[in-house]
């Protein structure tokens, strides 16, 4: 299975939150999926600064950023890449998720 992986705009996005924030370096960010959205499933993007991954959990390090993803949603995210843009689609995180067989409009939420 590939690893999830983060654009460097995506990169540089988070580190200004975290700024803003004051969250701690050894914040974890924690991706996960779960149920909603039009589509079925929805994308959820948080500082888990209190949170630790658990035992079944995939944990990846990405230029110093520590990211921990629960199996059942890696089993979704697996070779999905988090991006940002800022463009004319509108400001935000964007998930580029090869298993998504489907994905609403707006880019929240996906089947597979």
């Amino acid at each position: 299975m590939g690893e999830i992986t983060i654009s460097e705009r995506a990169y540089q996005r988070i580190e200004e939150i975290r700024a803003e924030q004051s969250i701690p370096n050894d914040a974890y960010l924690k991706v996960g999926v779960v149920s909603g959205g039009c589509s079925g499933l929805t994308y959820n993007l948080d500082f888990a600064s209190d949170a630790k991954p658990g035992e079944n959990d995939q944990v990846f390090e990405l230029n110093g950023l520590k990211v921990f993803v629960d199996m059942r949603s890696f089993l979704y995210l697996a070779g999905t890449e988090l991006d940002f843009t800022d463009g004319l689609e509108g400001q935000g995180f964007h998930f580029h998720n090869p298993n998504a067989s489907r994905t609403c409009s707006c880019g929240e939420s996906f089947s597979v």
